[in-house]
């Protein structure tokens, strides 16, 4: 078994493989210097000194060596599906029998002038983030440049740290393009009381400086003088080892419903796989929880098993006190109904789209999908499960039972 990749998805993978039992051995192929890891606390807890990634570990370095999982620090730069190997950087080949994709994505970049100026940063790695909290200090003017789930965490935790800090971002709102304008509203005026400037409808022109970012100038004109620039403009999948090996690509890795991709004994999982979910359809997901999950769904696929990845998708956002916790799959949606108070942004809110409940975010209000089976989010969940399509009036009525509908 070899699996390119070693990040969540790889290791979650590898790990899985060893406990279902397969003997046989287990390759990785990556370049990250660590062990895999979960990168949530890289905008949160990590990047404000809160804590370590200890807890966030697939597994710690020994249990590698312990369970004969190989690990080669490399790129894998082709496969021969004829052949049945995965070339590396170094010219070297490797073979499989299976073949899992787990190759995650990376940061798009900002080409704009001034942008390879000294403290301009992305954050995707453990190094990434070090370098961030090294020039991070309290007072230093900061600049996030887009405001989805990375950019609107790590505007919060620099507010925490008592940086003063200035978004940039092309929407409306914060997160509005995923979680609608309502709520946009509510992180919004979040962050505004939190000390934060939002320029909405705003991009990037050009970066000044004299070898370090000195400031920013927007495509209106508008002058941004800041120290530090966060680069959060979102990921694209890293799909180029498969490009030239016929493995169907579309915005990510094809892969059926098992983890499949076109091509006979070759998966992908994680970030990278676009895949036919049984619910909600083609889709790709850039959440921590799918890339653990899909990762061990792949692992069994590995292993012969039929069974339809039909996690229902969850994720989680941590932004200063408060928490979005959100359950489903929507990108369009009919209507948006509340239940609770958007004023108070403490609500729960369900996309309804033809009438079918297809995903639902809680903000300070309904418990953990995953954690909580007696909270309204857990609820929710079993909604969207089961395609329900209770009435609107039902879903807003405080007095009604989720479960009951």
């Amino acid at each position: 078994m070899v699996i390119v990749g070693d990040g969540m998805t790889g290791g979650v993978a590898a790990k899985t493989l060893r406990d279902a039992g397969f003997d046989g051995r287990i390759v990785m192929i990556g370049d990250d210097p660590g062990v895999p890891f979960g990168r949530p606390p890289l905008s949160k807890t990590y990047l404000r000194g809160e804590g370590d990634l200890s807890g966030w570990l697939v597994e710690p370095a020994e249990w590698y060596a312990r369970n004969e999982v190989e690990r080669i620090r490399a790129t894998a730069t082709a496969i021969d599906t004829e052949t049945r190997t995965v070339t590396l950087d170094s010219g070297r080949t490797v073979e499989y029998s299976k073949l899992l994709l787990a190759t995650g994505g990376r940061n798009r970049r900002l080409v704009v002038p001034g942008s390879e100026l000294a403290n301009i940063f992305q954050l995707r790695t453990v190094a990434d983030c070090d370098a961030i909290k090294q020039a991070a200090r309290p007072g230093v003017r900061a600049l996030i440049v887009g405001m989805g789930f990375i950019g609107s965490e790590v505007a919060a935790s620099l507010r925490q740290l008592k940086l003063d800090v200035t978004a940039v971002f092309p929407g409306s709102l914060p997160l509005d393009s995923v979680l609608g304008p309502e709520i946009g509203e509510a992180m919004a005026g979040i962050h505004g009381d939190a000390g934060v400037q939002l320029l909405s409808h705003e991009t990037v022109d050009r970066f000044d400086g004299a070898g370090r970012v000195e400031r920013a100038v927007t495509k209106s004109g508008r002058k941004v003088d800041c120290d530090l620039v966060i680069v959060a403009v979102g990921i694209q999948p890293n799909v180029e080892v498969a490009q030239g090996a016929g493995i169907a690509i579309d915005n990510g890795i094809l892969v059926d419903a098992a983890c499949r991709t076109s091509v006979p004994d070759v998966f992908a999982a994680g970030d990278v796989a676009n895949h036919l979910h049984p619910l909600f359809g083609r889709i790709r997901v850039e959440h921590y929880n799918n890339a653990e999950k899909q990762g061990a769904a792949a692992a069994r696929s590995m292993l012969g098993s039929d069974t339809a990845y039909g996690y229902l998708h969850t994720f989680w956002s941590d932004q200063y006190e408060d928490k979005l916790e959100y359950a489903g799959h929507a990108r369009t949606w009919d209507q948006f109904v509340v239940r609770g108070s958007l004023q108070q942004r403490k609500l729960i809110g369900f996309y309804v789209e033809g009438g079918v409940l297809r995903a639902a975010v809680g903000l300070d209000r309904g418990g953990d999908p995953e954690l909580e089976a007696e909270g309204e989010m857990a609820s929710a969940a079993r909604l969207i499960a089961r395609r329900a399509q209770p009435a609107p009036s039902a879903l807003a009525d405080e007095g009604q039972d989720l479960d009951l509908l």
